[in-house]
């Protein structure tokens, strides 16, 4: 963006997300075998404590937790857990939000993203859960929607069945998040805890409601658990790609995180959630944020860069990647030959996945074929997404020229070896894009809710959604009685 007054570069500061989960290797299958590599430590809380101070010393917006409740049995299957368990790829897991308090002990600004299923639990458990952590963070907690794409996880979730086709899963979130919506803002006003010592009244009851949800999958009667808390809904965060997920999030996502591999395709992605969002549910233009997946290997020269990333792949399982792969697409790659190029053949899974397996690694040739083997090798760094690899000032350059192509809001960085690569990050290239005016130079204050961290502090009510978000409407507020907002729900939820 250009400033009209003085003709120079005007921009917007990047989010900066890391990306983490309660396992080792994360995107990177076997390099917990690197001699650098600390992630089998996870189970710790020395490993916590010291990623939070790490990435709130870069001045992060969040830490993402991913998450998954099966392990990844598709490859070689059926439910044949081998390579992901030898190779410790994504297994075993961590739940992930048990951490989180403790990280917000040592942190002021840093906020997180935590990874729920709507399949894991009853909405009214999970309320419980979010509002709690929004409580004891003070306001810097978010909810990454997922309705699980792993049948070993359904298995052993819904009483041994699969996992239910793709277009019902969203179904059956949409139905789950409105409960949530309810529980958390349309059961107690704003005002319902007195902590009237006089009168020895702590609640008002005639401040808290039920909310008697009928609908096709679930029945709660309410009321919600949780007295309300510092962002009375946690920011709302969503993944999903496919036609029905791009319907999700254009409704009722906050942040939605992208993994593609062009910033072509980022920019199509982009435009057409915001399409739907604003024709079909009449949000702005800058409701959603979007967030690019990215891996970077950075070094002091470009060479120095492609030997490191030469040297993480020597350290890959391939065996694990393959396990990863076909997880995430639903598709088991064992059946191809080595050498046959994978194509598109649908599945249940996560769809919009199979559509990235076109991406390009550094020094890949644009005709070069895309096998089975290829695929595997490149999985092993950076997972899912594009890696960005050399000096901080061309790494600093590509995630520039991707801003600029496609109007990304940020970027979630996930790791190699960890915490080699955030320590990269943050000392090498967190300073060039704070040069370039891309990152924040510090919080602009502390005590920052993760709704102000991610959209700023301006409007009239900074840590609540906006009135075009379909919760903004739920919300018991104090200016209302009990008989006027009954009335106010059945006018605006008709």
């Amino acid at each position: 963006m250009t400033d009209a007054k003085n003709g120079t570069n005007r921009r917007t500061p990047l989010i900066i997300n890391a990306f983490d989960m309660g396992c080792s290797g994360l995107q990177a299958p076997g390099l917990w075998k690197h001699p650098k590599d600390q992630s089998p430590q996870f189970k710790t809380l020395d490993y916590w404590v010291n990623l939070a101070k790490l990435l709130e010393k870069g001045k992060f917006n969040s830490l993402f937790l991913a998450d998954v409740l099966g392990p990844y049995d598709v490859y070689n299957g059926p439910r044949n857990i081998s390579a992901a368990a030898a190779s410790g790829a994504q297994w075993p897991i961590n739940e992930p939000s048990y951490t989180i308090p403790l990280m917000a002990a040592v942190t002021k600004n840093l906020s997180f993203g935590v990874t729920f299923s709507t399949i894991s639990e009853a909405p009214y458990h999970l309320s419980r859960r979010l509002a709690t952590l929004d409580h004891l963070t003070n306001g810097r907690v978010g909810w990454n929607v997922v309705s699980s794409y792993l049948d070993s996880a359904a298995r052993n979730l819904l009483d041994g069945q699969d996992l239910p086709p793709h277009d019902e899963r969203y179904d059956r979130a949409e139905e789950y998040i409105q409960v949530v919506y309810q529980l958390l803002l349309s059961s107690w006003r704003d005002d319902a805890v007195k902590l009237d010592r006089e009168k020895g009244m702590y609640s008002d009851p005639d401040l808290i409601r039920q909310i008697n949800f009928e609908g096709k999958f679930f029945k709660v009667p309410g009321p919600g658990i949780n007295d309300p808390t510092p962002q009375r809904l946690p920011v709302i965060l969503q993944a999903g790609t496919s036609s029905k997920g791009k319907e999700f999030a254009a409704k009722n996502a906050e942040v939605v995180f992208i993994t593609t591999f062009t910033p072509e395709s980022l920019k199509e992605k982009i435009a057409d959630i915001k399409k739907i969002a604003k024709e079909k549910f009449g949000r702005e233009d800058d409701a959603i944020k979007f967030v690019q997946l990215v891996t970077t290997v950075i070094g002091d020269t470009h060479e120095e860069a492609e030997d490191k990333y030469k040297d993480l792949k020597s350290y890959g399982d391939l065996e694990g990647a393959q396990a990863l792969f076909s997880g995430w697409t639903g598709i088991d790659i064992g059946q191809f030959n080595y050498d046959d190029e994978l194509r598109d053949v649908g599945s249940n899974a996560v769809k919009g996945f199979v559509d990235n397996w076109t991406k390009t690694s550094p020094g890949d040739p644009p005709e070069l074929k895309k096998t089975r083997e290829h695929v595997a090798r490149q999985i092993t760094v950076g997972g899912l997404g594009p890696v960005f690899y050399g000096t901080k000032e061309e790494v600093a350059d590509t995630i520039e020229k991707w801003v600029d192509i496609s109007g990304v809001d940020g970027f979630n960085f996930t790791y190699a070896i960890t915490p080699g690569t955030f320590e990269e990050i943050v000392e090498k290239l967190i300073p060039e894009l704070q040069d370039r005016g891309l990152v924040w130079k510090d919080y602009p204050r502390d005590a920052l809710t993760f709704r102000e961290n991610v959209f700023g502090s301006e409007s009239e009510d900074p840590t609540f959604v906006r009135p075009s978000h379909p919760a903004y409407n739920l919300r018991w507020r104090s200016d209302l009685s009990a008989k006027e907002f009954e009335e106010h729900l059945r006018k605006n939820t008709l």
